[in-house]
């Protein structure tokens, strides 16, 4: 039996009465869709997901993305994320950021598999940027729509740097690029607005100056770090994660050292049901 149990008002709930393994139906595949839409991020228990059915699982929403620009990959499975971390290979994670908003189009959605967490920490946190723009001033409203931001790789910088110093920095500049997205945009489901910034990727309003950039991400940054906008979810071995990346943000919390957390992720670039 299908359940959806929400976690909190604004974002997140949990889905039971179904098993990632199996051959999902057109209908268990819409539930999930609907759940993901209306909740913005969904979470799944006791799912021991191969890679096989998470694959297949990330086909039913959408197009996959090849491969992640720095991460490794699970062997054999180029589209499969390996994010193991542990006190040799520290997290860069640690910022509230929606992932590869530096591409002109960045995904639609994530599916986050824990194989061995952290008995303790290791949670990450989302923010739902819907609740967020609900909440914002009239005037800040009126200010930022029609508002548009620059976005490039950030701190990926630092993987670059590792790599080869600030040639290596440069070469990725050049290929990765950057793109400008809206700063108050419409999700193409859920007709809710939205705010499309994040600390990560975000780096300068377009035709305004440093300053008052600055100015106008760090409030928004600021205001959409309040707790009413978020659901924290505390992992276990084999919990699935799906979230819309459009419309939300998250944090992996780096609580966890010198304990290892090994997660495996796939991204779906375009979501299928969206016709715009």
């Amino acid at each position: 039996m299908f359940e959806v149990r929400p976690l909190t008002p604004s974002i997140g709930a949990e889905i039971s009465g179904i098993s990632l393994n199996d051959e999902l139906n057109d209908d268990a595949i819409e539930q999930v869709y609907n759940s993901l839409i209306k909740h913005q991020v969904i979470f799944f228990r006791n799912q021991n997901l191969s890679p096989e059915s998470h694959l297949k699982l990330a086909e039913s929403l959408g197009e996959i993305d090849p491969g992640h620009p720095v991460y490794p990959h699970v062997d054999g499975y180029q589209s499969i994320v390996l994010l193991r971390n542990d006190a040799n290979n520290r997290p860069d994670t640690a910022d509230w950021h929606k992932d590869l908003t530096f591409k002109a189009n960045p995904p639609f959605a994530s599916i986050l598999h824990g194989i061995k967490v952290p008995k303790s920490g290791g949670d990450t946190l989302w923010a739902s940027m819907s609740a967020a723009y609900d909440q914002l001033p009239d005037g800040w409203k009126d200010y930022l729509e029609g508002l548009e931001a620059i976005h490039d790789m950030g701190t990926f910088r630092n993987d670059y740097y590792k790599e080869g110093g600030v040639e290596s920095i440069n070469n990725a500049l050049k290929s990765v690029g950057s793109a400008v997205h809206k700063v108050i945009d419409t999700h193409p489901i859920s007709g809710l607005k939205y705010i499309n910034v994040n600390q990560s990727f975000t780096r300068n309003i377009v035709n305004e100056n440093q300053g008052p950039s600055d100015h106008v991400l760090q409030f928004l940054y600021q205001h959409m770090n309040k707790p009413e906008f978020q659901v924290r979810f505390h992992w276990e071995d084999d919990s699935v994660a799906i979230w819309d990346n459009r419309i939300t943000q998250h944090y992996a919390v780096c609580d966890y050292l010198p304990e290892l957390r090994h997660m495996q992720r796939i991204t779906v670039i375009n979501d299928k049901r969206d016709k715009s």
